[in-house]
């Protein structure tokens, strides 16, 4: 497995680990151990990109001066980020503007951990600039511009004096967790393209990416093509499929025991997709190094542990005779180990049906709420030791420990909320009883209440942005396929095949050219239902884009109920009327400037006209001018 190596977090030693606001499935995004060498060079020079970074930087604290509220930033039309502020924003630098925002956001941000005494000014000013980059994109109307020269081409900054690793706006935006950014409509569109693969990266130059050329093609074995298994869409199907027959291969296996201690088919397939599984994880481990693990991969980890010490037992079972002692402990014990993973299983699935909306909100929640959860436990660890110093120390008071077990088993049960008084009775009276009681008041009133209050306000937190948040992770999991794919696409646990079949006796010698004929065959053969399916679906959508393209709509756009009628008839006027639009156009109420802004500016154009009035009023009576004719002039305007 080869993979492209320009696709790595620029300057992560910097910065990477310093921002605090990535989340933990940030490990899902490669940040590749990179070379210089082998990235292609920003298509601007990064000083120049530095510059515009610098120039908005500027502009964001010129326009932001002193501390605000967070929401006059942020909301619909606001006060403060208007049109004369974006277009000063767009006209710092070229189609690298969106990303030097992005960087300027994380300066902010940087500049807020280092700046306590003005951290709500900075991050103020970083929501800034994710306002006006989504601003900017929503504004931006040439399609195919937005997409690949202001979201997708790479730029780099200067970080002493050396240009940082290329990276896009799609990536920086993910890395960051810009909210605002990500939920714009130019970047979901993107991103829906990307997952489709209707963008899809230049096989001569993947740094860069290009528009699918067969889009439109609707001949069916066109599609049929193995390298379309890089699409973030199948490989994303493919690795549920397999989940759910890892899941019910691993039900029949431990509802099938074999007394004897044999490993049947359904086991014997089990285990080998779990050495599939492990050996991706490793994998992927030592490419990318350390920035690879994060909670999914420590939990799955956990299991391929688990299951690994199952095989072993089980191993270690059949080197005993048949129905000695020895073989019927070591394998009802691998069958524990089997059954105590179930629930792990079934965990397991989450990891991929994040994609769903539903699923993706609720693993954001769960995601904050176990890092709130880091808080309650960092206090309850100090406590236990400290209260069991305290037990300790007064059960070896004889030079005798007696009750450490009885101590452990106590303390305990106060956190899982059933404490047991009775036993601290004729514990070192009265000491032992009075601790007892502190300790379950520490622990059941205290401190559980403070996690019970951090969960519901990271749930509310969460669930006042759950769509905001569902397409961030969307984003991101689109960004585990595309910005480091591999070049030979083989999902566990096909990468068995690639790395027994393949690797190991072919790739060291064969020259390359022949080496990716033979990879496509050999895909082609394992994933040919697979590419069955997806070739079906990619020529409907290509007879979808062709009917758009004919219409002059966007590849992607669907005819909803209200437009049918529109559709038929030629347009929203022959439907409703010309002059039902204009009564629309008419009535409508100015949203973006409130009623009572928008008397004041009517009764200032009133007191200017009046101003004119009276001007014009002194200068005929300064000219020798008929005074009543203007005094009663001056009374019908009044009146008026």
């Amino acid at each position: 497995m080869k993979w492209t190596n320009w696709f790595s977090r620029e300057n992560r030693d910097m910065h990477g680990l310093r921002d605090g606001i990535r989340d933990e499935t940030r490990a899902l995004l490669s940040h590749l151990p990179t070379r210089r060498d082998d990235v292609p060079p920003s298509p601007i020079p990064a000083k120049e990109v530095t510059r515009t970074a610098v120039r908005l930087k500027k502009q964001i604290e010129a326009v932001i001066p002193c501390e605000l509220e967070v929401e006059k930033v942020s909301k619909p039309h606001s006060p403060i980020i208007t049109d004369k502020v974006i277009a000063t924003s767009k006209a710092a630098g070229g189609p690298e503007v969106v990303y030097c925002l992005l960087i300027v956001k994380k300066w902010f941000r940087r500049q807020a951990q280092l700046e306590l005494w003005d951290a709500e000014m900075h991050d103020v000013r970083a929501a800034a600039c994710e306002v006006i980059a989504k601003q900017i994109i929503e504004r931006e109307e040439d399609e195919e511009y937005l997409m690949q020269e202001v979201l997708l081409k790479r730029y780099s900054i200067l970080v002493d004096n050396e240009a940082t690793i290329p990276a896009n706006a799609i990536e920086r935006a993910v890395d960051l967790h810009a909210l605002d950014v990500i939920s714009s409509s130019g970047y979901q569109k993107c991103i829906a393209y990307l997952w489709k693969g209707w963008i899809i990266q230049d096989d001569e130059d993947p740094s860069r990416f290009v528009q699918y050329g067969e889009k439109t093609n609707d001949n069916y074995w066109v599609h049929f093509d193995p390298d379309r298994m890089r699409v973030p869409v199948y490989q994303n199907g493919v690795q549920v499929a397999f989940s759910l027959i890892f899941l019910a291969l691993y039900t029949g296996a431990i509802n099938t025991i074999n007394p004897t201690g044999d490993i049947d088919p359904v086991e014997g397939l089990l285990y080998i997709f779990t050495l599939g599984f492990v050996c991706d994880e490793l994998s992927k481990l030592w490419k990318v190094g350390r920035y690879y693990i994060g909670f999914w991969n420590i939990f799955n980890a956990t299991l391929y542990a688990l299951l690994t010490v199952s095989f072993v037992l089980r191993m270690v079972a059949l080197g005993h005779p048949f129905g000695t002692d020895d073989r019927r402990k070591f394998n009802e014990l691998s069958y524990n180990f089997l059954a105590f993973s179930a629930p792990m299983f079934w965990m397991r699935l989450l990891l991929y049906l994040d994609s769903f909306r539903f699923f993706g909100a609720m693993l954001v929640v769960l995601k904050v709420m176990m890092k709130e959860s880091l808080i309650f436990f960092a206090l309850l660890l100090i406590i236990l030791i400290g209260f069991l110093q305290a037990f300790i120390g007064m059960d070896q008071v004889d030079n005798n420990l007696t009750a450490t077990n009885f101590i452990l088993s106590a303390m305990a049960n106060s956190i899982m909320q059933s404490p047991d008084f009775s036993g601290f009775e004729n514990y070192a009276p009265p000491f032992g009883l009075i601790l007892y009681y502190i300790y379950t008041f520490v622990v059941m009133v205290v401190l559980l209440n403070i996690l019970i209050a951090l969960y519901n306000s990271a749930y509310e937190d969460i669930t006042e942005k759950a769509i905001d948040e569902y397409m961030a992770i969307f984003a991101q999991k689109t960004m585990q396929f595309v910005r480091a794919p591999d070049e030979n696409v083989f999902i566990a646990p096909f990468n068995l095949i690639e790395l027994l079949c393949l690797v190991l006796p072919f790739e060291w010698w064969l020259p390359k050219k022949h080496y990716e004929k033979l990879n496509d065959y050999v895909m082609g053969a394992i994933y040919s239902p697979v590419l069955l399916v997806t070739a079906f679906l990619e020529q409907r959508e290509a007879r979808h884009v062709k009917f758009n393209r004919g219409r002059s709509e966007a590849d992607d756009d669907t005819i909803e109920e209200w437009e049918q009628l529109g559709e038929e008839e030629g347009g929203d006027e022959r439907v409703c009327g010309k002059e039902w639009l204009e009564r629309c156009e008419s009535t409508k109420p100015n949203v973006e400037v409130e009623g009572a802004v928008v008397e004041i500016r009517q009764l200032r154009g009133e007191m200017e006209e009046l101003r004119k009035l009276i001007l014009g009023l002194k200068e005929d009576r300064a000219n020798g001018g008929d005074s009543t004719k203007d005094s009663g002039f001056l009374g019908e305007s009044m009146n008026e």
